[in-house]
């Protein structure tokens, strides 16, 4: 879960876009090819659920976010904004507790369900507890597990009492964090003993500007206006998202002018984007970054010093050249620059493969007949995970197989539909699952540099995000030094510590941080990606 304070918002969402072609334009002002009133987007992804709190992936996440509404979400800059609250609860404003133990929110008196409910406070205290039972297939319960107990004292209020401090948890629950949960409908979901696999997830009704028409799976998704959304009737009439496995074949219909907006097209692609002419590229800054993930359970992964000498053997800088054309920048760390907490001080590793070599003769690997490493007669040989869909990651782990073979480690590639790739443990996942050795993935955080998802003892599948298996009791302190406290520069001293604990243990190796690529239809406006989700404000959408 990610906040990121207002006093830096300024540096954290740098949208900028490219070129415009210039084609024939209707007497309207618009494209030939463009459909007044729908919008057509292609996704790698295709959903397993309708249902927000069980998503595990930014394609779920962006298409929920279409249907559904969190208590608070952030503007194109990455400021707060209210969603189904009617204001961002602080301590000025009494929304935050002195002792900052409580937080109280007030629900927009207008909001409704489409069915025409009235959303209540008692949804919203149903939801929080339908993420913390263990009957759901939740993929994290980051900052909701820290709530004792929601009160409703009205329809329209909302207290959380908490545990214990936890500074990111305005910006973190029902807010724009890594997972961004939503509100459910308590009327229609209240009374099952779960909600893993019910109608419902197949055929939702929500709370926002766009209401379900078809699931055709595998295919697309259709949705259509719900003119009586709380904050306005949606400028669009439908939503029609294609699921295309293929990146190239999403490129070719964007070529075609069949879609409006290519949804997270990948580096390998932007080059290319730049010649196609009548679109516009929207580079979108985010809490991101490519990596390269070590599962530190798996032996011979158990070792730092294998790990340590898998990340000397690959080189971030060439990787980065070759397969990002520019719209990236080559990491050292999971925290952007452009975040508060991004630390300086750091162990950082060099592309060496002489040092790689040595790191691994000390874990006792030396060169076997193959002319792979060995140990006891055991070849050195690991399985790296990712998923097909996406053109520069399929590029990128066949130049992490020839880095790693150059210093006598065997590289088996495994290929994965994205949504097994990421799905959560009760549904098989890969990673959640743990059946890998190392993967190559991105992580998309929220808008506070909090990632105790990814790196904490008690967040293990299936209670969060740590598919590293990572554990480690300093890492442990200095997570809850960081959450626990308001104070900006006791925080950022906290995060210089994790860092330094990440670059020394190595449970992942970030690659690049990227800008996110999202190609659209210059007919297609109001388009403003937030530091988390492309879709928080649909409503203003048009086209």
């Amino acid at each position: 879960m990610r906040r990121f304070l207002a006093c830096a918002l300024s540096l954290f969402l740098l949208a900028s876009c490219t070129r415009v072609g210039t084609g024939s334009e209707s007497a309207a002002g618009r494209h030939a090819w463009t459909v007044p009133g729908t919008l057509r987007i292609g996704s790698q992804v295709a959903p397993i659920s309708l249902n927000p709190i069980l998503s595990s992936n930014t394609t779920e996440g962006m298409i929920d976010r279409l249907m559904f509404d969190v208590l608070l979400t952030a503007d194109e800059t990455g400021k707060p904004v209210p969603s189904l609250a009617s204001e961002v609860p602080t301590l000025q404003n009494g929304g935050v507790a002195k002792d900052e133990l409580s937080v109280t929110y007030h629900l927009r008196p207008n909001a409704k369900w489409q069915d025409g409910v009235p959303i209540t406070s008692k949804d919203v205290a149903f939801t929080w507890r339908a993420i913390m039972s263990p009957r759901n297939n939740v993929i994290e319960r980051n900052g909701y597990e820290l709530v004792s107990s929601v009160d409703t004292p009205d329809d329209r209020t909302i207290v959380f009492h908490l545990k214990q401090k936890f500074s990111p948890f305005v910006n973190t629950v029902f807010a724009e964090s890594d997972d961004a949960f939503e509100v459910l409908p308590e009327h229609l979901l209240g009374k099952l003993p779960d909600i893993n696999h019910i109608p419902y997830n197949s055929n939702p009704i929500g709370s926002g500007p766009f209401k379900l028409k078809e699931w055709a799976r595998g295919d697309h998704i259709t949705l259509v206006a719900n003119e009586n959304y709380f904050l306005g009737a949606p400028k669009l009439k439908e939503i029609v998202i294609k699921f295309i496995p293929d990146e190239n074949t999403e490129l070719n219909q964007l070529r075609t002018h069949d879609l409006d907006w290519q949804f997270e097209a990948s580096p390998n692609e932007y080059k290319g984007l730049l010649t196609v002419p009548d679109i516009k590229v929207i580079l979108q800054d985010r809490n991101e970054y490519e990596l390269v993930q070590m599962n530190t359970k798996h032996p011979p992964l158990d070792d730092v010093r294998v790990r340590q000498a898998i990340v000397y053997a690959i080189d971030n800088q060439k990787l980065t050249h070759d397969l990002t054309a520019g719209s990236a920048t080559a990491a050292d760390q999971d925290l952007p620059p452009f975040m508060w907490a991004h630390a300086q001080d750091i162990t950082r590793y060099p592309f060496n493969p002489e040092k790689s070599k040595a790191l691994l003769a000390a874990a006792g690997w030396k060169p076997g007949p193959s002319g792979f490493l060995e140990k006891n007669g055991q070849r050195l040989t690991l399985v790296l995970a990712t998923n097909v869909s996406n053109a520069t990651r399929r590029l990128a782990v066949v130049q992490v197989q020839n880095m790693l073979r150059a210093v006598g480690i065997d590289v088996e590639i495994k290929f994965y539909l994205g949504s097994l790739l990421f799905a959560t443990k009760p549904e098989g996942g890969i990673l959640q699952n743990g059946r890998y050795d190392l993967s190559w993935n991105g992580w998309v955080a929220g808008i506070d540099p909090d990632q105790s998802t990814n790196f904490t003892c008690n967040a293990l599948p299936p209670n969060g995000n740590n598919t590293s298996f990572y554990c480690n009791a300093a890492m442990d302190a200095a997570q809850e030094k960081a959450l626990t406290n308001s104070d900006i520069p006791v925080r950022k001293a906290a995060y210089g510590v994790i860092e330094a604990l990440l670059t020394r243990d190595k449970p992942v190796d970030p690659i690049w941080w990227p800008r996110q690529i999202q190609p659209i239809n210059p007919d297609f406006k109001g388009f403003a990606p937030n530091p988390v989700t492309a879709s928080w404000n649909a409503y203003q959408w048009e086209i």
